[in-house]
């Protein structure tokens, strides 16, 4: 990206900005330490801060009430320094080059202190003579007593009095948390003011700001200045629905994604309007994400499935239009599989007559229809993931496992194939489906498969709801022919908690759930680690490992590079015109990979750091182009 001139002054606070702390907050922390009132000090001088930052009290009066309750000296200012070297806002950190390539144009105003300023902006390139800030005074054992009270910056709104000072040509920017740094601009001395909020958001700061940058690759895309990165993440939209767990929310937030959490689902119409703008669309099983949906998604890159199912999008549409897909195909494995297990021991001990039983006021002591599950045939249909899981905790319990599934699938433990269907059916007390969400698996249980069954077996089905035909369920349960039955899934289930009905309702040795198989707090945990992770490696560095729909790329983060992602149609010669057109600007590639399947290619490119931006508008008119992305 070619160096812009552009005639700007840069000013900068140093507090909450450049660091993501207050350092006087942690200097009274660090000099407090063994205090028995240090929590309600170190508040007071936090409340203090606030005032003044917000303009509530004069700034003299706030650095004089600090000061007093410090208790600092000199000696603690080098520890202090070595900790606020660990504190630099994340965004000022991974941009480091604008600040050593423009370092003449930029300047810090504080009202904090140049002992500890100083040390930590020199390694941004900003020498002392550009920062400007207050002093310590000391006694003679060099205990912090006060501040230089003829600094210009220790008196109220000191700032506007500096800069009025320094005179600086051109436009003046000030980027800063606080009203203390607005004033700069209210005044008429600074021509913008940029709320800076990475670290803390002052709501007076923001609403008078011409722009509010939630970290510094927002103020250089606003002035297209070089970055670390080409689009700034809290531009990158995020919508959540079906109430995914808060974790996913928080996790993506705190990357710096702006991201929208809905509790319910959204049919077609609503999320054609909804989707509008959105990069990332986080769902779970109800919403379909169509054809018609995904042609409305103008800037779509990503849908995140947080379950294991993904038969609610159109994978092979998503592909057309270069969105990657991404799924939790394990994270929920185990609370299924338990789930499971407990339904096999509840129907087997009748526990549910039981206690609905006694719910009524009906005491019936029996061993009547209530058996033991070890030594007992385990029939688990689709030996995939949760299959073989299902499998070792069953043999561990004393049950005798059979398998079937249409895949050459390993068996674990003593778990024995059957080769076909009706093998399994006829010889399994308890059969259990784990079977993927192919539609050619609906009614997979219809009469017929029923009617194969060991009499008096039982049935569960914690897999999809159109595997298992409910009436024909239903009239076996009613004439005897199964023994009891556990369905967490439902040919059809509503969008939203309320009333409900089926078939099944009110059979005795009958459990249903309303579809909470991989709903523990442990699985929902795991999935709103795994899939924003899946999201954020693919979005910050182009990595598609484990997508649905995509061929699996991995490569390493460059330095000193920019990386473009090029998505195509899978047709012969295009990977020679993309590097003909990188050829043509003189592009050094110092790294390269394809992968493809039968419909597309996608190529990750990364190039030496500097390019001329018509090479990004010839790459996107490459022939049977899908999608194409600079990502640094």
């Amino acid at each position: 990206m070619s160096m812009v001139e552009t005639g700007r002054k840069y000013v900068f606070d140093f507090d909450s900005t450049l660091t993501r702390v207050e350092a006087l907050d942690v200097l009274a922390e660090m000099t407090l330490q063994g205090n028995p009132k240090r929590e309600e000090i170190v508040a007071e001088i936090q409340h203090i801060t606030n005032l003044g930052i917000d303009g509530d009290i004069s700034f003299t009066e706030s650095l004089e009430r600090r000061i007093r309750l410090l208790n600092a000296n000199k000696s603690d200012l080098e520890n202090l320094v070595v900790e606020l070297r660990q504190k630099i806002s994340k965004s000022i950190a991974s941009n480091k080059d604008f600040f050593h390539e423009f370092s003449e144009d930029i300047y810090v105003i504080s009202c904090g202190f140049k002992e500890f300023i100083d040390p930590i902006v020199a390694e941004y390139n900003i020498p002392s003579d550009r920062v400007y800030a207050n002093t310590f005074t000391f006694d003679e054992t060099g205990n912090i007593t006060g501040f230089d009270e003829a600094n210009v910056l220790a008196s109220h709104n000191g700032k506007i009095e500096c800069l009025k000072r320094l005179d600086l040509d051109g436009e003046v920017q000030v980027i800063g948390d606080g009203y203390s740094d607005y004033v700069m601009r209210e005044a008429g001395i600074a021509h913008k003011f940029f709320a800076y909020t990475e670290n803390v958001h002052r709501e007076k700061a923001a609403n008078n700001a011409d722009h509010v940058a939630p970290n510094l690759d927002e103020f250089l895309f606003v002035n297209d200045l070089p970055r670390n990165l080409s689009y700034p993440k809290n531009r990158i939209k995020i919508l959540l629905l079906e109430n995914v767990h808060p974790a996913a929310f928080e996790n993506l937030s705190e990357e710096g994604f702006s991201v929208e959490l809905v509790k319910h689902s959204l049919p077609e119409e609503e999320l054609i309007e909804r989707i509008k703008g959105v990069h990332v669309l986080g769902i779970r099983s109800k919403t379909q994400v169509t054809q018609k949906v995904l042609d409305a998604a103008n800037k779509l890159m990503v849908v995140g499935a947080f379950c294991i199912g993904t038969t609610q999008i159109d994978l092979e549409y998503s592909k057309k239009k270069g969105v990657v897909v991404f799924n939790a195909p394990y994270s929920n494995t185990r609370s299924v599989v338990e789930l499971a297990i407990g339904q096999i021991i509840m129907l087997m001990r009748n526990i549910f007559t039981r206690s609905t039983e006694i719910h009524n006021g009906e005491w019936n002591k029996t061993a009547a229809n209530s058996r033991e599950v070890r030594g007992k045939n385990l029939g688990i249909v689709g030996y995939g993931n949760i299959g073989k899981q299902m499998s070792v905790l069953a043999e561990a319990m004393g049950m005798r496992v059979y398998y079937y599934d249409v895949a050459d699938q390993l068996a674990l433990g003593n778990a024995v194939k059957c080769n076909t269907l009706e093998d399994l059916l006829s010889i399994s007390d308890v059969v259990t489906l784990h079977v993927d969400d192919n539609k050619a698996n609906k009614n997979f249980i219809s009469e017929r498969e029923i009617n194969q069954m060991k009499d008096g077996a039982m049935l569960i089905n914690l897999s999809r709801g159109f595997v298992v035909d409910i009436d024909a369920l239903a009239e076996a349960l009613k004439n005897g022919k199964l023994g009891g039955a556990a369905i967490d899934v439902y040919p059809s289930e509503p969008r939203s908690n309320g009333e409900f009905s089926t078939p099944l309702q009110g059979l005795p040795n009958v459990i249903l759930t309303p579809h909470i198989g991989g709903s523990t707090e442990e699985a929902q945990r795991d999935i709103a680690d795994f899939v924003p992770n899946k999201i954020m490696d693919y979005i910050n560095s182009g990595n598609t490992v484990d997508a649905v729909n995509f061929p699996n790329i991995r490569l390493p983060k460059q330095n000193k590079a920019h990386r473009f992602l090029h998505i195509h149609k899978n047709v012969p010669g295009i990977m020679a015109k993309i590097n003909e057109v990188l050829a043509k600007y003189g592009l050094n590639i110092s790294g390269q990979y394809l992968s493809t399947d039968p419909d597309v290619g996608y190529v990750i490119t990364d190039l030496d750091k500097e390019y001329d931006k018509e090479v990004v508008k010839a790459l996107k008119n490459v022939e049977n182009t899908i999608k194409f992305r600079v990502l640094y």
